[in-house]
């Protein structure tokens, strides 16, 4: 039986609620919140056929372990695992507006955690990481992503250079990041279906993972620091491709 996760904020409920109704248990709403947005939301809710509790904000502050929940949180069955097998349906869904994220060995739930919730902003089709030597989903990842673990396809895979093939067999541009690339971020078309590889903290990419990539890029740096933090880079890349994507 599937395990209960506790899920909070607007756009993660409301991404649930559209996306995977069928994940969904209970509803809490906070009493003191009763703006339009939220009543939106809770009569969804309702229309599905979920009970809806009203509860105190200090209530919600314990059940979201002091989350910005923004007056509701839901209770949601986790979302099944996902591995390559799953990776030619997703490609097929997400067509020519496929951007997946790729993260070789990121270790610090932390960093996972910033860099799924940064993919849940921008849109991204799916996360993907290597099943060993590599940060899961747990509950301080769930924690940091502020909901984003429950809403993006998180995609864990056997052999990483492999999967990678997989996607260019989908006609995905595999693009990897590395300090040492020639070819700088802002100067790559990005607005077709694209893998983003992010390296892992301190070491970047191993080398197989690198030898695979279609192309490498870098983020150019400009002051004294020789590098940026994995989800900070994350979030550099990403927000490149949906400025690209939107034509501004």
């Amino acid at each position: 039986m599937s395990k209960k996760v506790t899920i909070f904020g607007m756009h993660s409920v409301r991404a649930l609620l559209e996306q995977h109704p069928e994940r969904l248990v209970e509803v809490f709403a906070t009493r003191e919140r009763q703006d339009k947005p939220l009543q939106l939301l809770v009569s969804q809710a309702q229309r599905l056929g979920l009970r809806v509790q009203f509860v105190p904000k200090a209530t919600l502050d314990k059940k979201t372990e002091g989350g910005n929940h923004q007056g509701i949180a839901i209770t949601a069955l986790e979302a099944p695992q996902l591995t390559e097998n799953d990776l030619d349906s997703l490609c097929d869904k997400a067509g020519k507006r496929a951007l997946f994220l790729v993260l070789d060995g990121v270790t610090d739930p932390h960093n996972l955690g910033a860099c799924l919730r940064t993919a849940d902003a921008s849109g991204v089709t799916a996360v993907i990481v290597p099943k060993d030597k590599s940060a899961s989903i747990t509950p301080v990842v769930r924690k940091v992503a502020s909901g984003a673990a429950e809403t993006v396809p998180f995609v864990q895979v056997t052999n990483l250079a492999r999967t990678l093939r997989q996607l260019q067999d989908k006609q995905v541009w595999v693009i990897g990041t590395a300090g040492e690339a020639t070819q700088e971020l802002y100067a790559v078309d990005l607005k077709g279906p694209v893998a983003i590889v992010m390296g892992a903290e301190g070491d970047g990419m191993r080398r197989l993972t690198r030898e695979t990539c279609d192309e490498l890029i870098k983020i150019p740096l400009l002051g004294t620091v020789s590098s940026l933090n994995v989800s900070v880079a994350t979030g550099v890349c990403l927000y490149e491709a949906v400025r690209q994507r939107h034509g501004n």
